[in-house]
């Protein structure tokens, strides 16, 4: 018997340190033991004496572990990085720090700002807008282009929705116009250009090549900078704290092609716009082209709340008024009544006429003008009759007068609330640019455009179908190529000759002897 106990234990203790050294072997991802963390983790919990152990000995073991790596060695704990987010963060901080150099003057001082909270509450009556923190970050991105630029006057025009971002857009008046001559400068490039190959084949007349008879239309010309469509300028930017960029001023070109095609912004200013008919410019013509439609179609008013301006001189009596003031002598409009009837609204943003233009520009009067010499006279007689004037409706025109689009009303009104009444505001809504409100409650009005920058198309849409191609040379018996004629057309044509040339010496000859006989 003492034998089988000696042997029982002399295994138990060979398990044992078996046991041990399997426990001391490191592990070839952490190095450590169990042997080691055991030992640790009862000498916390001895330490600790934490209630239910049992409970918390797996969470009490992964804060070993924790506690014996390092940062750079770890798995478990990634280190931080900064993301887009906080990226933003860090830029929109700087739109509410106060500058110590501020005084407390300059606060009585009128600010070209409007009240954007105040916008943003009666927005949020309506049930639109951006919400109240970004209305809140969108004041101070406000503010600071004020500041930066020194505009007379600013205001949020809206936000127009892009594929990988947004616009935030600004509408400013600036203190002094910029002029932009880029245009012209080119035009005349081009015509030196024509004058120079007109020239080059006037001296090669040895064998002059068929001219084409294809004129090129003239170029429209742009609106100047503070009035029609380039009233304004803009400003716009991704996220409020981001930097502001300016748009370039709009060509009637951009606007005339803008309304014949349909996409979708990118968010990027630079990116190509790939369309037919090819759009003349990048995607920050094309938001600029959207923005002027967007506002000759949808800014409205309260009827009576501006009045036409008075302009000096009788010739600019003949032209479309395009000017307008606030009247002093206004008086609100009941809210129900402005709910109801379209009357009450009226455009004060100049329409946009077929030409790309808010004014109407006679295009065939330009040659008149360069003519100076005496053989250009004759060519005034030939020119086709002027063209029929282009018009629109005028400044301050009901919105009762717009007409329907796709069979569906360009307009839909409502209250902001049945319930209150007392305390709610007008709202208006376009149906043929969505995302385009206007809310209006006593002497407060605002307009803004929060979508996509597309005009409603009805059910379907319908991409441009290409102009049939040019010919290429005019259709005449000079330049039209024959067939080779045969040899026997070839001998007819030879006698043919050989006949008329002896029937002229005959007739020659008979003159020459009817002289002889007067003589």
């Amino acid at each position: 018997m003492e034998g089988n106990q000696d042997s029982s234990s002399h295994l138990r203790l060979q398990s044992a340190a078996s046991l041990k050294a399997s426990m001391l072997k490191n592990s070839t991802k952490s190095n450590l033991n169990i042997y080691d963390h055991l030992t640790r983790l009862l000498i916390k919990m001895i330490d600790e004496q934490p209630q239910n152990a049992v409970d918390v000995v797996e969470d009490m073991s992964l804060d070993i572990k924790r506690s014996l790596f390092e940062d750079k060695e770890t798995t478990l704990r990634d280190l931080p990085e900064t993301t887009a987010s906080e990226l933003l963060a860090e830029q929109q901080r700087l739109l509410f720090s106060q500058p110590e150099e501020a005084e407390q003057e300059d606060e009585q001082v009128e600010t070209p700002l409007p009240n954007v909270s105040e916008i943003g509450f009666y927005l949020e009556q309506a049930g639109v807008g951006l919400g109240r923190e970004e209305m809140q970050r969108v004041f101070l991105a406000l503010k600071q282009l004020v500041e930066s630029q020194a505009l007379l006057r600013c205001r949020l025009w809206g936000k127009i929705l892009g594929t990988e971002s947004s616009y935030i857009v600004a509408e400013a008046e600036c203190r002094e116009w910029e002029e932009e001559e880029e245009q012209i400068t080119d035009e005349a490039a081009e015509e030196e250009e024509r004058e120079d190959k007109t020239s080059e084949s006037e001296d090669n007349e040895v064998d002059p090549l068929p001219q084409s008879t294809y004129k090129t239309p003239p170029v429209v010309p742009k609106e100047a900078a503070g009035t029609g469509a380039n009233k304004f300028f803009y400003y716009v930017c991704k996220e409020p704290g981001l930097p502001w960029v300016k748009l370039p001023s709009v060509s009637p070109a951009q606007i005339t092609v803008a309304r014949q095609i349909r996409k979708f912004f990118t968010g990027r200013l630079d990116s190509p716009v790939h369309s037919y008919p090819p759009f003349p410019g990048n995607e920050a013509n094309y938001l600029r082209a959207q923005i002027a439609r967007v506002s000759a179609g949808t800014q409205v008013s309260p009827q009576g709340f501006f009045h036409a301006g008075e302009e000096e001189g009788d010739e600019e009596d003949e032209a479309p008024q395009d000017s307008y003031e606030v009247n002093s002598d206004f008086e609100a409009i009941p809210v129900a009544e402005m709910a109801e009837s379209l009357s009450t609204w009226v455009h004060h943003v100049q329409h946009i006429l077929p030409q790309g233009r808010c004014t109407w520009v006679n295009l065939a009067i330009e040659p008149v003008e360069d003519s100076n010499e005496d053989g250009e006279s004759e060519e005034k007689e030939e020119e086709p009759d002027e063209p029929e004037p282009e018009v629109g409706p005028p400044l301050l025109t009901p919105l009762s007068q717009d007409g329907e689009i796709f069979n569906t009303p360009p307009w839909s009104s409502k209250m902001s609330s049945t319930l209150t009444y007392q305390h709610a505001v007008a709202v208006l809504c376009s149906n043929s640019w969505p995302g385009a409100y206007v809310y209006a409650c006593g002497k407060k009005f605002e307009n803004m455009y929060v979508g996509w920058g597309l005009k409603y198309a009805g059910e379907g849409y319908s991409p441009s179908v290409p102009q049939p191609p040019q010919r290429e040379y005019p259709s005449e018996p000079e330049i039209t190529e024959a067939l080779d004629p045969s040899l026997e057309e070839e001998q007819a044509l030879r006698e043919a000759l050989e006949e008329q040339q002896a029937a002229q010496e005959e007739l020659e000859d008979a003159d020459e002897d009817e002289d002889e006989y007067a003589d």
